[in-house]
């Protein structure tokens, strides 16, 4: 049974048994609450039913071989049940326990021994929550959930089961169409779950809440995938903190790993990273019904100057670019609006236009005509349920028709996310408009949009990052000139240099020709700024004297190098292997101030 059936028949099943006492009872329940209408069993040595179904007293007591389990067993005995799952040819199941890789060494081996148990099935966990499938009515899920069956919609995949909890219960219109909790992954990666996710044409988009990524090669294999596929993926890391990174680690087992790493991994492979979990729905629910964007070029239209103003700086700070407004469009603008509307991009419409039908539809239709990316409009509702809201649906309206009579792309924000009340939200979805909830959070994701939708036009020039290699041997630090030397032989430029005692330091110098810099050889010291360990533009003998002889106390070899110049600025570059990400490049700022300013990019090597 090859990777991909054994998931399909998990998550997807047509028969399900449920191994365990009341939180296997309550996946049976939860399978009905989503219309689950496969066939159902239960096991449980101790009972004689399980939520209104018949129990039997062991695995190999069932008629047939599940296509998904869910194992609410203590750990240990949970390994045995997988085993004898695997054994019965069953597709796949969900391990509920905690207690293995997440405890440290204590739990390790266990772990070791569930993977080995599991043989080809698909096991999601240990220590997760399960996952609900509204796409096909599937709840291996032992609590509520706030979601609902629908055709199509985002994949959620967390690390974190009340993560995945709380955000099925959003009220922000996402359609869910996965929540998969996924606990320590013993036997099934990320890389596993983009791949599965992907092959289903109903997942719009896939949202990631990562602590850690152990396979960053096999990963950024599904992503390239996913970029390939047409398929967006939303990212929200932990761990960015040294507090959150031990978190992780005692959570899942995950090892965070240098944040910026993870930052370069993300843009490389065109994964949108968002840092706050208002952040991360708005912009799945964008992708989910807008899509990608061309461009990162945007126009509003709200009827209030102030919220123009908002709306530039919010632009400005999300990368995003608001164009002038064509010739023609003004033009158009000026006859539908009149002289008293200043015309530009945010448009600030007035609102003379207000309530007249007409006039907004064409005002929004004009602006639709510039080749924006996408187009947005602000609209707050007024609360309650005896508020009038006849002229805010008529604004609403008046940018949907506009939309589909230009074929443009367009959004509606609220200011605020709880000025978007739920019937709008329908109304607006149904119309295939993304009702967007607070103004900032639309901007991150239109500017989020716009970069995969550019990372999917170069997915065929996106290289997987390499999978890391351990080196045998010892390692030892070399001094500067070994590692010139090191570099000189493959090809690199160094500068002309040679290494000397105090006493011949100036006639090298002179040898070489001033401006030179003078720099202390030990392989003990590898920040030679903070030791005093280095003099620079040195242009004549007795600097070069002077350098020395301030040096001399501590070292008793120096390279002496030709100055170069004139300088523009000084680089730091340098190559890190890593045991999670393989080799990386850093490349910034360098010089004396190099840790002072911390201004460097850290980029995945090829």
């Amino acid at each position: 049974m090859d990777r991909h059936t054994a998931m399909k028949r998990l998550f997807a099943p047509r028969t399900v048994a449920v191994i365990g006492g009341a939180s296997a009872g309550e996946a049976i329940n939860q399978c009905r609450v989503v219309g689950y209408d496969g066939e159902m069993f239960a096991v449980n040595p101790k009972r004689t039913e399980l939520s209104g179904v018949a129990c039997v007293a062991s695995v190999s007591d069932l008629p047939v071989a599940p296509d998904a389990a869910f194992v609410a067993a203590p750990p240990a005995a949970s390994v045995e049940i997988i085993r004898q799952l695997s054994a019965l040819g069953a597709g796949g199941a969900v391990c509920y326990a905690s207690g293995f890789a997440e405890l440290g060494d204590a739990g390790i081996d266990l772990q070791k021994a569930l993977q080995e148990a599991a043989g080809d099935m698909a096991v999601v966990g240990p220590n997760c929550h399960g996952f609900v499938n509204y796409l096909d009515g599937v709840a291996l899920w032992p609590d509520e959930h706030g979601g609902s069956r629908v055709d199509s919609g985002i994949a959620l995949v967390t690390q974190s089961g009340n993560f995945g909890i709380n955000l099925s219960m959003q009220q922000r219109g996402v359609d869910l169409g996965y929540v998969i909790t996924v606990g320590n992954m013993s036997c099934l990666g990320l890389h596993d779950y983009i791949e599965f996710l992907i092959r289903d044409t109903r997942v719009t988009a896939i949202g990631l809440h990562i602590e850690g990524i152990d396979k960053v090669h096999e990963f950024s294999i599904a992503a390239i995938k996913a970029l390939e596929a047409g398929v967006p993926i939303v990212a929200i890391k932990t761990g960015r903190s040294a507090r959150g990174a031990e978190i992780n680690m005692s959570h899942t087992a995950s090892l965070a790993g240098e944040d910026r790493l993870y930052e370069a991994l993300f843009r490389r492979l065109g994964i949108a990273r968002c840092h706050t979990v208002t952040q991360f729905l708005e912009t799945l629910k964008f992708l989910s019904i807008t899509g990608t964007l061309p461009d990162s070029t945007v126009g509003s239209m709200s009827c209030s100057g102030g919220e123009a103003s908002l709306i530039a700086d919010y632009a400005d700070a999300a990368g995003l670019d608001l164009p002038q407004l064509s010739e023609r469009s003004a033009g158009g603008l000026a006859k539908i609006l009149g002289p008293k509307v200043p015309l530009s991009n945010p448009l600030d419409y007035h609102t003379y236009a207000w309530g007249n039908y007409e006039q907004l539809n064409a005002c929004f239709s004009t602006m639709l005509t510039n080749s924006f990316a996408c187009a947005m409009l602000v609209i707050d509702y007024p609360p309650g349920e005896n508020a009038d809201t006849s002229n805010w649906e008529l604004a609403e309206k008046a940018l949907i028709d506009a939309a589909a009579s230009t074929g443009q792309k367009a959004v509606v924000v609220s200011t605020l996310p709880e000025t978007m009340p739920e019937a709008a939200r329908t109304r607006l979805k149904e119309a295939g408009i993304a009702p967007m909830q607070g103004l900032d959070e639309c901007l991150s994701a239109i500017s989020a949009a716009a970069r995969i939708g550019t990372a999917q036009k170069r997915a065929a020039d996106t290289l997987p990052v390499r999978a890391p290699e351990s080196l045998a041997g010892e390692a030892r630090l070399l001094d500067e000139l070994e590692s010139k030397t090191e570099l000189a032989a493959r090809g690199l430029p160094v500068p002309r240099g040679s290494a000397c005692v105090a006493d011949n330091a100036v006639a090298e110098a002179d040898a070489i020709g001033y401006p030179v810099v003078v720099k202390a050889l030990s392989d003990a010291i590898a920040h030679k700024t903070d030791a005093g360990a280095v003099h620079v533009d040195l242009t004549d003998a007795a600097a070069v004297a002077a350098a020395v002889e301030s040096m001399s106390p501590g070292f008793e070899r120096f390279l002496v190098e030709a100055m170069v110049g004139p300088t523009v600025a000084e680089l730091i570059v340098g190559v890190h292997r890593e045991h999670t990400f393989g080799l990386t490049l850093l490349i910034g700022a360098g010089g004396t101030l190099v840790e002072l300013l911390d201004d460097t990019v850290s980029l995945l090597m090829p």
